[in-house]
């Protein structure tokens, strides 16, 4: 009681958090991955995002669509920091076995890391708007999550589409 009256308490866990929880980890997480390309960083990133909700007062109804935006900002922006890039690449051609057809598995590779840095370029509405619509989240969801109209999802994510194109094609012509 003593400590309570001075304020010095830890802040008390939503009593809806574990719910949420259960109810919306796997969205929060494949919403990461599409963006990171990794599960395990995007379980880190869902971690992040499950602690700022816990901290939140963001109501449980809306709790599914801010969640799925705080997944794709935090996977930018820890494409944007770099942050673990290095040490991923690393691990990636330490564990690697040799294929029979290895060219093929560095192209794709280099292709991903291609979108993603592209992805980093973007607008953040617009990479936002992408991430979550090819992460299977319907245009009502993605409206909801973006606060935009359902109407303009659909231009939206076509902007991101065209946007994306044309920063690959910007960095292809100038590697």
């Amino acid at each position: 009681m003593e400590s309570a009256e001075r304020g010095d308490t830890a802040p008390a866990v939503r009593p809806d958090l574990e719910q949420v929880f259960r109810a919306a980890y796997p969205r929060v997480v494949a919403v990461a991955a599409r963006v990171l390309g990794a599960r395990d960083e995007a379980e880190d990133v869902a971690q992040e995002v499950f602690l700022a909700f816990g901290r939140s007062a963001v109501p449980a109804g809306e709790a599914a669509g801010w969640l799925s935006v705080a997944a794709a900002h935090t996977a930018l922006n820890h494409l944007r920091s770099g942050r673990r890039r290095a040490s991923r690449e690393e691990a990636a051609g330490k564990d690697e076995s040799v294929s029979p057809d290895i060219a093929d598995t560095v192209v794709t590779r280099e292709e991903r890391r291609r979108v993603r840095a592209a992805l980093a370029r973007l607008p953040r509405r617009q990479a936002v708007a992408l991430v979550l619509r090819h992460s299977g989240l319907s245009y009502a969801e993605v409206a909801a999550a973006l606060d935009l109209s359902p109407g303009s999802v659909g231009t939206t994510v076509r902007r991101a589409e065209s946007a994306l194109r044309k920063e690959l094609n910007r960095h292809a012509s100038s590697d």
